[in-house]
């Protein structure tokens, strides 16, 4: 039997900023645009869905006179990511 899909992160952009924040300690607002190819708005729509959910936490802060924005996964987004994986794994090998 197959497993539900996290519908928060069976969607494109989220899915991706949850890969890159799995392998990396931190990044930034502008990392994660430059990485995504995604529009600073979905960006910023698409964050804010991961943090309510509790699976990111968001710094923000001023660095000179601009905003900085530093996005971490937390343990639960981990957890969330690792059985989203888990999941396709099993959708795959039950070809």
């Amino acid at each position: 039997m197959f497993k539900d899909l996290d519908p928060l992160l069976h969607s494109q952009l989220r899915l991706a900023i949850i890969s890159i924040l799995a392998t990396v300690e931190s990044a930034d607002f502008n990392y994660l645009k430059e990485q995504t190819q995604a529009t600073s708005g979905n960006l910023s729509v698409q964050i804010n869905k991961l943090k309510e959910a509790g699976y990111i936490h968001v710094k923000k802060k001023f660095r000179g006179n601009y905003p900085h924005t530093l996005c971490m996964i937390t343990k639960l987004g981990m957890q969330r990511f690792d059985e989203y994986v888990k999941a396709l794994e099993d959708y795959i090998k039950h070809k």
